[in-house]
C-alpha cells in the first residue's frame, strides 16, 4: 500500500471510519453484494436514510462506495447532505473541485471515491433545494452517488429528497431498531423510491 492509501485511510479512521478488508470478510462480502445489485439495477442515485439517531450513515455509505468503486472502476460520490450538522465536515479540507460557489465541497477520499460536504450549515428550509441543485447539476463528474439524509427529519423532507434519486435505503440497527421506526418511515415514502431495509451493526 502506497503513502497516498495511507494518508487516506488514516484521515477516514480519524472519524471513525476503517476501510474493512480482510479482517472483516463478513462486511466486505456484503457490501460487494449489495454493490453488485446496484449495478445490476442500473441504480445510480441512492440515499441512505436513518432509521434513528443512533445509526450512523457515513460509515456504511463509504465501505458501499468503495465497493462500487472496486467492482466498476467508477468515480463514486458519497454525499453528505445533511446541511445542519454536517457529519464529516472535518474531513472536507481543501476543496478539490472546480466549482467554488457550490453549497458543497469536493474532496477525494480514497482512490475515484469522493466526499461531497457542505462548506457550512445551512438554514432549515434550504437542506432540500441545496441538494436537489446538487444532484441535478453538480454530479456529472460522478457515476454513482450515495447521499446520507440524515438530518432530513422535517416532514416531507425524505419524500422531498427521495423525489431527487432512483431510489433510497433505510438504514437501521440489527436488533436495536423496532418495526415502529421503519414503518414511520416507510409510510412517508414512495413505493417507487423505497429500496429496502438495510440492518447494519
Amino acid at each position: 500500500m502506497d503513502n497516498t492509501a495511507l494518508e487516506e485511510e488514516a484521515r477516514l479512521a480519524e472519524v471513525g471510519i476503517h476501510i474493512v478488508g480482510d479482517e472483516a470478510p463478513e462486511v466486505r462480502a456484503e457490501c460487494m453484494r449489495i454493490a453488485r445489485r446496484l449495478l445490476a439495477e442500473g441504480t445510480k442515485v441512492i440515499g441512505f436514510i436513518p432509521a434513528t439517531k443512533h445509526v450512523g450513515v457515513p460509515a456504511v455509505a463509504i465501505q458501499l462506495g468503495l465497493a462500487l468503486v472496486e467492482l466498476s472502476g467508477a468515480t463514486v460520490a458519497y454525499v453528505d447532505a445533511n446541511v445542519r450538522y454536517p457529519a464529516l465536515a472535518e474531513l472536507a479540507g481543501e476543496d478539490d473541485s472546480d466549482t467554488p460557489d457550490s453549497v458543497f465541497t469536493t474532496r477525494w477520499l480514497k482512490g475515484s471515491l469522493a466526499l461531497l460536504t457542505p462548506r457550512r450549515a445551512e438554514h432549515a428550509g434550504e437542506a432540500v433545494p441545496a441538494l436537489a441543485s446538487l444532484l441535478l447539476d453538480g454530479t456529472s463528474l460522478f457515476e454513482y452517488v450515495l447521499v446520507d439524509l440524515t438530518g432530513f427529519e422535517l416532514l416531507g423532507e425524505h419524500a422531498s429528497a427521495a423525489a431527487c434519486m432512483d431510489g433510497v435505503v433505510l438504514l437501521g440497527r440489527a436488533h436495536k431498531t423496532r418495526e415502529r421506526d421503519i414503518l414511520r418511515f416507510t409510510s412517508e415514502m414512495p413505493d417507487s423510491r423505497f429500496l429496502g431495509v438495510l440492518l447494519v451493526g
